[in-house]
């Protein structure tokens, strides 16, 4: 099984040794996964957060995870250069993907098709950008399968010619100090990924 976080560890420390800072397009999933992401990783690169989640619902959702992401940055002395694009909400791709899965368990193929979603437009994103990198910050999730990401972070990485950061942020105590984050700037922390479908199993669970 592949170690992604030594693979990171790796890449991090060639890029040290180099001495340069190389433009890294990090897609966002909300406040709490960014927090330690960009901790970390604003050492090594110049990030701009890249909030595209057109699975996340309603739009008033998708509003307030966006607006709580970038007051993070703007409290986290890290996070000084760090840009934030955020592109106008649409559902509609999601939906797209999601036909025919909707009564399929969170993890399973619909979940597998909302991460090549959301990746392959940080890649077009990336590639259009001229940026050396792309990740996302998925990875830190427990909830989240970090091969599968790194699997189609990889494969979209040829496709478009721009490097894929292979990546585990949960690893090294990268959720734990998510979770530090999160109390420390009183960020929103919510109990389902975004879609309406993941919205409905957190429901049940607690009923």
């Amino acid at each position: 099984m592949t170690n992604y976080a030594k693979l990171l560890d790796a890449e991090l420390a060639a890029i040290a040794a180099a001495g340069n800072r190389p433009r890294l397009l990090l897609h966002a999933c909300c406040a709490p996964c960014s927090s330690y992401t960009l901790e970390y990783l604003t050492k090594y690169f110049d990030i701009t957060l890249f909030f595209y989640n057109p699975n996340i619902a309603p739009k008033e959702e998708y509003d307030f995870r966006a607006a709580e992401l970038a007051r993070f940055i703007g409290a986290h002395p890290a996070c000084g250069g760090v840009k934030l694009s955020v592109p106008a909400y649409d559902s509609a791709p999601f939906f797209e993907i999601a036909k025919g899965l909707e009564d399929v368990p969170e993890g399973g193929e619909r979940c597998m098709g909302c991460y090549r979603l959301r990746l392959a437009e940080t890649a077009k994103a990336a590639k259009d950008g001229d940026f050396d990198y792309f990740c996302t910050t998925l990875s830190i999730s427990p909830y989240k399968n970090a091969a599968a990401l790194n699997e189609i972070g990889g494969e979209l990485a040829e496709d478009c010619g721009v490097k894929y950061l292979y990546s585990d942020f949960k690893k090294k105590g990268g959720y734990a100090r998510s979770i530090e984050l999160s109390r420390e700037y009183d960020l929103y922390r919510q109990d389902y990924c975004g879609c309406i479908y993941s919205k409905m199993e957190a429901q049940k669970r607690r009923t």
